[in-house]
């Protein structure tokens, strides 16, 4: 990596060390787990970053409340408005409460009924949108524009991708200097921060994203060097519906990311429930995206450590009742 690159991209590690310290006492410090069985099946020794175990069930979290402690008072007055199909939304939503800042939430009338909820358990406001007919970034925007609210877009925006970096920066101070880190990938901003902590903190690691095979736009991006996009992708994988890296996201990854991969549904379900039933861990299908690489066989340990961040753990328990059935 050439250090005059690097200073021209949008976030380095001194953001994510700036990022940690504003979460401190905030967000939990998730534990970092192990399982014998997954070692043996995998070949190599894992260890789980639970970020299904964060405020709000998800990594989302980390980066909202960076993003809002990081509003002027003005903003901080006036309030903000988000737009996600739920972890995001949840995250703006308690990261407004705690810091008493104003919360509309542009959510898609299809969103899991367990994240509509939580959202507005949090005291946010909820504006429903029609995925289908209807542009979430310029509903967004035109409410901004009307209420004087400042946009926190799920990922592509400097304070949102150093929160989420402080999961992996937290990961490899608890185990270690890793081989691999693989992280889910939707628009990018997990693995956008993620791989400039792993790359400062545990120099030669290898850090992987991984998508929904329905939803590969950034996979595809990363291998031809060319932004690439897909339409309202039809995956299990709510988080990870992205239809693009961001601009901040994409030139992030292509400098820091080492490669990408993808699991279908059916790869995904399948080891979702593993980790259910052998870990005991509650994950959503998102959330399992980096685990269902290595329980799929996608990449071979051959005896080194690797980092997996389970990035949420919200389960519209209907819908995976309704996988079960099938």
């Amino acid at each position: 990596m050439h250090e005059k690159a690097e200073s021209a991209l949008p976030v380095r590690y001194a953001d994510i060390a700036a990022a940690a310290d504003k979460l401190k006492g905030i967000s939990h410090r998730t534990p970092s787990l192990t399982s014998t069985t997954v070692d043996a099946r995998v070949g190599g020794c894992v260890f789980f970053k639970c970020e299904n175990f964060q405020r709000m069930g998800a990594f989302k979290f980390r980066g909202a409340y960076n993003a809002l402690a990081n509003l002027s008072p003005a903003q901080k007055r006036t309030g903000v408005v988000a737009f996600s199909s739920g972890n995001h939304a949840q995250a703006v939503a308690l990261a407004g409460k705690l810091l008493g800042v104003k919360a509309v939430i542009v959510m898609p009338d299809d969103a899991p009924a367990v994240k509509l909820d939580a959202t507005r358990g949090y005291g946010a406001e909820v504006v429903i949108y029609n995925r289908a007919t209807q542009n979430r970034e310029q509903l967004a925007q035109d409410l901004a524009d009307k209420r004087g609210l400042t946009v926190i877009p799920p990922f592509d925006h400097p304070h949102v991708i150093a929160g989420q970096g402080t999961a992996a920066k937290e990961l490899i101070e608890d185990v270690g200097p890793l081989d691999y880190l693989l992280v889910p990938c939707g628009g990018g901003g997990l693995i956008s921060g993620s791989a400039i902590a792993a790359n400062y903190l545990s120099p030669g690691i290898q850090v992987i994203g991984v998508e929904p095979a329905a939803g590969d736009d950034v996979t595809r991006s990363f291998h031809t060097k060319v932004l690439q996009s897909v339409h309202n992708p039809d995956t299990i994988a709510d988080g990870a519906r992205t239809s693009s890296a961001g601009e901040l996201t994409f030139p992030l990854i292509l400098h820091h990311v080492h490669d990408m991969l993808t699991v279908t549904d059916e790869e995904l379900a399948r080891s979702m429930f593993y980790l259910w039933e052998r870990m005991k861990m509650l994950v959503e299908p998102t959330g399992a995206l980096g685990a269902a690489a290595l329980l799929e066989g996608k990449l071979k340990l051959d005896g080194k450590r690797a980092g997996v961040i389970i990035s949420g753990g919200n389960v519209d328990l209907k819908f995976v009742a309704s996988l079960m059935a099938d």
